[in-house]
């Protein structure tokens, strides 16, 4: 399909969940579609990072590549999350790899120094530079924000309001006080498909029965109609027989219910998309979290991070009842993944057409590719980069 015909076609994404198309499948498999869709989508508005809790002390940082961009994510000392690119001012190189803690960002190749807040404050054999002002050079730095326990990044010149950007994604979720829950553990790793289906999956109930029929698939019932919401993100509640933090064969090692929740909410899972590539499900006694980052258009790197409140974390035998749910993650995952693999080829194939959407199982997935539709087709807005 032409990349013309392929914008043309996601107009018909912009309708209704029970009249709407999935995405061209272009969009999944093309390099250059790719390159648009990282200057709409992840240079002009908010990506998920993860939580916020990744880097808990000054000076814990994290690398990363968004949409291409070499991006460095820290804690600095006054307790503020900074990113900046991850470029040495002095001739491009680059700073820091993976993750660490240190006092301050120091580039490897000619040690240019500069502070957690990206001023330059040390150079080695500056002197006869004419006219060299090191604060002219300190590191180019991009928006940040944090809301109800998540960190967020905007590579644009000029970041949307992130409170417009969530609308009532926090009155949403405020049951769970997401802000309060402690990260347990976080896993990374690639898979060979395009960052849009490892979301989908996640968000979508049509796949369970067929995906996971003997690890997950009985815990849930038929999950309500997607909630009609204001902001760059989609949820859905869907009650579950136990707890959907567990394998359908562990039910009986479960941890407490949060204290939080009352009602339906203490019998079920919210699924909830924050666009463009942050997903989490909010359960009755736990919270994990996926953010993706595309690298190639059929291979991408995944963020997971399980999280409980800090009562649950403090039992004397959380460590050992944590595993269940721990293996309940990783199992649906590697369950999950051939199946996106296969997804990938049949994707990129010349002869791979649009589809439609089941609109009570796929309602997450539908309000994404209407709003990714939405921002594909906007004019572009230029970032720092």
């Amino acid at each position: 399909m032409k990349s013309s015909d392929a914008y043309q076609a996601l107009e018909k994404c912009k309708l209704p969940a029970d009249e709407a198309h999935s995405l061209p499948p272009a969009f999944y498999s093309s390099p250059e579609l790719m390159k648009a869709e990282e200057m709409k989508i992840f240079r002009t508005g908010w990506v998920g990072v993860g939580r916020a809790d990744r880097w808990p002390a000054p000076g814990d940082y994290s690398a990363m590549e968004i949409a291409g961009v070499p991006v460095i994510v820290v804690r600095g000392k006054g307790g503020r999350l900074n990113a900046f690119a991850n470029s040495c001012r002095h001739r491009g190189a680059r700073l820091l790899s993976g993750n660490g803690n240190c006092p301050g960002i120091r580039c490897p190749f000619h040690s240019w120094a500069y502070t957690l807040d990206g001023r330059l404050a040390g150079v080695p054999n500056m002197e006869l530079a004419k006219n060299f002002n090191r604060d002219d050079y300190g590191l180019i730095e991009f928006h940040t924000a944090e809301r109800a326990g998540f960190a967020f990044l905007c590579l644009a010149d000029e970041a949307p309001d992130i409170d417009q950007w969530l609308g009532d994604f926090e009155a949403l979720h405020r049951p769970w006080k997401l802000d309060e829950l402690v990260s347990t553990r976080r896993r990374e790793f690639e898979v060979e498909c395009n960052w849009k289906p490892f979301l989908e999956v996640f968000k979508e109930y049509y796949n369970q029965p067929y995906v996971h029929p003997d690890t997950v698939n009985d815990i849930y019932n038929l999950p309500d109609e997607g909630d009609d919401t204001t902001g760059a993100y989609a949820s859905q509640f869907g009650s579950t027989e136990g707890t959907g933090g567990l394998l359908q064969n562990s039910q009986e090692q479960p941890l407490p219910v949060m204290k939080s929740l009352e009602g339906r909410n203490r019998q079920g899972v919210r699924y909830s998309w924050v666009f463009p590539n942050m997903t989490f499900a909010s359960g009755a006694d736990a919270v994990w979290v996926y953010e993706i980052y595309p690298l190639e258009p059929g291979r991408s790197r995944v963020g997971m991070t399980a999280c409980f409140t800090p009562e649950t974390v403090a039992m004397a035998d959380f460590e050992d009842r944590v595993k269940h749910y721990y293996r309940r993650l990783d199992d649906a995952i590697a369950e999950d993944i051939p199946a996106l693999e296969d997804q990938q080829t049949g994707l990129a194939s010349d002869y791979a057409q649009q589809g439609r959407f089941s609109p009570l199982l796929e309602a997450n997935v539908a309000g994404f590719a209407r709003w990714y539709a939405g921002q594909m087709t906007l004019t572009d807005k230029v970032s720092k980069l």
